[in-house]
């Protein structure tokens, strides 16, 4: 089965009659969960379960994910620093960031499976300008090939434990000081700049 091209997400802890018609309808091929869709394991498990129970596994259940400031999901769930950290860890051992960001990877994934839930919205790709107070220490580095390096070896330890991710935000958000959730956001550089 085709999966539909729309990700939606529900309202709250348990679903609605309203997000049971929404959720099956064909355009629908995913779910986003978000801090509201959670309360406990327990009832994490009880929603992904009525979820696959509508649509099976030929439809997407997704969170944002990243750790540090963004983890949807908390008590329970490893607690595990902003991915700026690996990043100061770069700086010193590029080997072992490499290596812990590899198990990060892992331990991600590993946690959100044990709920079904197939991928998260993870990692940030952006580089840090120090301009962007949405992205901060949610970013790796501010060099490039800190980021890619890292970047790879955190999907590499997701893929093993059996998940996606999906890298983010495009064209990136690194250089904008909006929150572009709250308002509209500008890049004033010039396009060769960018």
């Amino acid at each position: 089965m085709t999966l539909g091209p729309l990700m939606i997400d529900v309202e709250g802890l348990t679903l609605t009659n309203e997000d049971i018609k929404r959720i099956s309808h064909p355009m629908v091929g995913g779910l986003i969960l978000f801090t509201r869709n959670y309360k406990d394991t327990d009832q994490l498990k009880t929603l992904t379960d009525a979820i696959r129970k509508i649509r099976g596994h030929d439809f997407l259940i997704a969170v944002d994910h990243e750790r540090g400031r963004v983890q949807r999901f908390r008590e329970g769930f490893t607690t595990i620093p902003a991915m700026r950290k690996l990043g100061e860890v770069w700086d010193k051992d590029p080997k072992k960031a490499n290596h812990l960001a590899f198990l990060i990877g892992q331990i991600i994934a590993a946690e959100l499976r044990v709920f079904d839930i197939d991928f998260s919205f993870t990692p940030v790709l952006d580089i840090d300008y120090s301009e962007s107070t949405v992205i901060r220490d949610r970013a790796f580095h501010g060099d490039i090939e800190a980021i890619k390096s890292l970047a790879s070896n955190l999907l590499e330890g997701l893929k093993k434990a059996g998940m996606h991710g999906v890298g983010k935000h495009f064209p990136g958000h690194g250089y904008i000081k909006a929150d572009s959730h709250l308002s509209i956001s500008e890049d004033t550089r010039a396009l060769d700049e960018i």
